[in-house]
C-alpha cells in the first residue's frame, strides 16, 4: 500500500452493521473536513488522461458522489449531470428501478440534457447494482460512458460491468489500524 492511501483511508471510518446488519458503511464525512486536495488529486489521478482529455461531463451519483463528481468537474473545468433518487428533479426525466445491497431504489437523469461523452462518478462499488442503472439512465438518454471513476471499490462484492472502472482505493488496500 502506498503512503497516499494509508492517507486517505485514516480518514475513513467504518461503521459496521449500518444501515443494516451485515453491512459496513464506510463513512467518508471525515475525508470530506479537510482533505478536499488530496482527495481530487487522487481521482484524476486514477483515471486515464486519454478518457480524461475526452470527456464532457461527469454523471454524479446520489448522495457522496455528489461531493466527488463536483470536485472533479470543478477541478478539472467538465460539466456536471445529476443522477437523483424519484422524484428529486423536474420532469422530464429518465428512471430505471434497480437493487442495491439493502433494497430496492429508483434512480432518475434529465432527459433533456443532449448525449455527451461522460464518466459516472460515485463513492462506493459494492455489488454493482447503482452503477447498472446509471450505466443504464445514461445510455437510455443518449450519452457515451467513457468509464467509472469510483472512490472506494469492493471487488469481491461485484463481477464485471461492462466499463472500465477507474478506483482510488479498494478494501483490499486498508490497513490494519483502520480494519472494520
Amino acid at each position: 500500500m502506498n503512503t497516499s492511501s494509508a492517507a486517505l483511508w485514516s480518514h475513513i471510518r467504518s461503521v459496521q452493521d449500518f444501515p443494516k446488519p451485515g453491512i459496513c458503511f464506510f463513512d467518508l464525512t471525515p475525508l470530506f473536513l479537510g482533505q478536499l486536495g488530496p482527495l481530487t488529486d487522487a481521482l484524476i489521478a486514477s483515471i486515464p488522461a486519454e478518457q480524461m482529455a475526452q470527456v464532457d461531463s461527469f454523471i454524479a451519483v446520489e448522495a457522496r458522489g455528489f461531493v466527488l463528481a463536483s470536485l472533479l468537474a470543478q477541478r478539472t473545468g467538465k460539466g456536471l449531470v445529476l443522477v437523483r433518487k424519484a422524484g428529486k428533479l423536474p420532469p422530464p426525466v429518465v428512471g430505471v428501478g434497480y437493487s442495491l445491497e439493502y433494497g430496492m431504489d429508483r434512480l432518475e437523469m434529465s432527459a433533456e440534457i443532449q448525449g455527451q461523452k461522460v464518466i459516472i462518478v460515485d463513492d462506493v462499488l459494492a455489488t454493482g447494482g447503482t452503477l447498472k442503472a446509471v450505466k443504464e439512465l445514461a445510455h437510455k438518454c443518449g450519452h457515451e460512458i467513457l468509464g467509472a471513476s469510483i472512490f472506494l471499490d469492493l471487488p469481491d462484492l461485484h463481477g464485471d460491468l461492462g466499463m472500465d472502472i477507474w478506483t482510488v482505493l479498494d478494501d483490499k488496500s486498508k490497513p490494519e489500524s483502520n480494519a472494520a
